[in-house]
């Protein structure tokens, strides 16, 4: 689809052209691969573990939704403080921090599939309209983790596409465990 300066983009009332109009369909493509992994699913089998991996199909969800939506807070806000020091964190006795981490990786008891996609939809609608409208070009600098460069910087346009290469691997994830479930696949 070609946009103008004068026509909304799909997902966004704002107009966007050229770099956001691409950024804005690469994230509708792998967002609507990803969806396609779990149409369908019932809430018992966005639960299964289907493969050795401790990932499900709801728990992945819930994860890129809450992924982007903090990613898209750092392009607001910068860095937020952490209340985890992930250097010094025992993972064989985590804190409690810790642990409510990793259940956003679960489809909790009491959550279901229909409620992780709607704050999925959420998510990615103001997502998509910071995208139409964030200068692309702003920088914060990156958190302190052991996995980011100590001092690095990302611009908003670099924050956009970690969220693109989330999502997009994250879909293949959810491929794979779909596939594994019931024969299901995304393409092919």
């Amino acid at each position: 689809m070609t946009t103008t300066a004068d026509t909304p983009h799909p997902s966004t009332t704002h107009p966007v052209t050229g770099e956001r109009a691409d950024l804005l369909d690469a994230l509708a493509k792998h967002r609507g691969l990803f969806r396609t992994a779990v149409q369908g699913m019932t809430d018992e089998q966005a639960r299964t573990r289907s493969t050795i991996s401790e990932l499900t199909l709801g728990g992945l969800v819930k994860h890129v939704a809450q992924v982007e939506q903090n990613w898209a807070r750092f392009i607001v806000e910068g860095p937020a403080e952490s209340e985890v020091d992930w250097a010094d964190v025992d993972w064989s006795n985590p804190p409690a921090e810790v642990a409510a981490y990793a259940d956003g990786f679960r489809m909790l008891e009491g959550e279901t599939l229909a409620g992780l996609l709607d704050a999925y939809d959420a998510v990615a609608a103001a997502t998509d309209d910071l995208v139409a409208t964030v200068d692309l070009d702003a920088s914060h600098p990156l958190p302190s983790a052991p996995w980011f460069t100590p001092g690095a910087r990302w611009s908003a346009r670099r924050v956009v596409t970690h969220i693109l290469a989330e999502t997009a691997q994250h879909a293949g994830h959810a491929d794979i465990i779909r596939e594994t479930i019931d024969g299901q696949k995304s393409m092919g």
